[in-house]
């Protein structure tokens, strides 16, 4: 059974996040918050496998919340960050707060339980749509790290694809001319090819088709590149790969 923590300052929204969460078998809401304050509170206290965490909230927000409850050894949480602004910063500013997943509160209630069962077996999730601003900023940075930041006004952006990807990103035919961290330099080249391939959005079990091997080798390459680079969880991995030029945008 999947214990899950409802945060959002709205009784209305924690109540419709609930009713959808608790009709799926395994899944149990075990509590709600209605601040970052409470939330914190609420994990010591209930000890929940995933925490569907609203950005913004009065006193607490859910950044800071999500920065206690990940850098505490006793919690065991992962956390989703729901939202309904699609920027960049508060994508960023979730990631480096510790966030396993990010999805947008007008994804469909399918997707809502998908992202919740996801991050509670310790994967991790990013809706399309921001798996598309992270190209974008850090295309737009030129490939340098994008700072998280409080968010100002809106940016509206219009996102050059590749058909034949699912994130829209081919791979760097040119990025051994790139400066790479030298931690890059550990990785073999199966490593290598992993990592590509986990910033085209591919899942495991494609990797594996792609690559000829088992799905469990590919979960071993997997975790030796996120050991190797001192990554999280995939999403970290995706971002690392567009900031240190692994892959580029496609033109």
């Amino acid at each position: 059974m999947i214990r899950v923590l409802v945060v959002d300052d709205q009784a209305l929204v924690r109540g419709g996040f609930r009713t959808i969460l608790d009709s799926e078998d395994g899944i149990e809401v075990v509590g709600e918050a209605a601040d970052g304050a409470a939330a914190v509170a609420a994990v010591a206290e209930l000890s929940p496998d995933v925490v569907c965490m609203d950005v913004q909230m009065p006193g607490m927000d859910g950044l800071e919340a999500t920065r206690r409850i990940t850098a505490d050894a006793a919690s065991a949480a992962a956390v989703l960050v729901l939202t309904t602004f699609n920027r960049e910063d508060y994508l960023f500013a979730a990631l480096e707060a510790g966030a396993s997943g990010f999805l947008l509160k007008n994804s469909s209630p399918e997707q809502l339980i998908e992202a919740v069962q996801v991050v509670a077996r310790g994967d991790a999730l990013l809706s399309p749509d921001v798996t598309r601003r992270v190209i974008e900023a850090v295309a737009a940075s030129g490939g340098r790290r994008v700072e998280p930041a409080r968010p100002a006004a809106a940016a509206s952006t219009t996102p050059t694809t590749d058909a034949s990807s699912p994130t829209g990103i081919r791979p760097d035919s040119n990025r051994s001319a790139r400066l790479a961290p030298a931690a890059l330099a550990t990785l073999t080249e199966r490593e290598r090819e992993v990592l590509e391939l986990l910033a085209l959005g591919i899942s495991n079990a494609e990797i594996a088709q792609r690559m000829w091997v088992g799905e469990a080798t590919v979960k071993t390459h997997v975790s030796k590149v996120l050991m190797k680079l001192g990554l999280r969880d995939r999403v970290h991995a995706v971002v690392f790969a567009y900031e240190h030029g692994v892959v580029r945008p496609a033109s």
